[in-house]
């Protein structure tokens, strides 16, 4: 297993992760179409490979030897929903549930948390669904503190979301 820069031939991979992840993640009861709307034209190769062109962002995947399993996409100059936190946002972050308590997440965090480093950058901030149980633990047991809520929005509805924020 390793992790490496994201490159353009990986797009589609990431959106395919992307959207098996989300799906799998937050609709726990079934998916309609409101939610399949959103997801289908989210996640999609042109706009990964729009994220990975963005010289304002960074994206890192893990690759096992069939292929890719989990990536973070980091961006800066971003706003917080929250006062006090940083204007680096970890903007994505998913591991296939079949590859979690493997390492992979640990892994893409400290390599992600490395190239932050290197750019003088201190503090991240993510946000997830205040319902991701998984989610909210891993970041509590990497050293993600609570800094407050937002909400995630689709159209007219809104989701509770926890911010969290990462110091190194």
């Amino acid at each position: 297993m390793s992790i490496r820069d994201a490159r353009y031939a990986d797009a589609s991979s990431i959106a395919a992760i992307s959207i098996e992840v989300w799906i799998g993640t937050y609709l726990k009861q079934g998916v309609n179409n409101f939610f399949a709307d959103f997801a289908l034209a989210e996640f999609t190769t042109a706009n990964i490979e729009s994220q990975l062109s963005d010289q304002s962002q960074f994206c890192l995947v893990s690759e096992n030897e069939i292929g890719i399993d989990g990536f973070i996409r980091v961006s800066f100059g971003q706003e917080a929903p929250v006062a006090g936190c940083s204007d680096t946002e970890i903007a994505t972050f998913y591991v296939q549930p079949r590859h979690h308590g493997k390492g992979i997440g640990k892994r893409l965090l400290k390599a992600a948390v490395e190239r932050c480093r290197a750019k003088d950058i201190e503090e991240v901030w993510l946000t997830t669904n205040s319902e991701n149980t998984p989610g909210i633990a891993f970041y509590l047991s990497q050293e993600f503190n609570f800094s407050g809520e937002t909400h995630f929005r689709i159209d007219d509805q809104a989701y509770l979301n926890n911010v969290y924020s990462y110091s190194f």
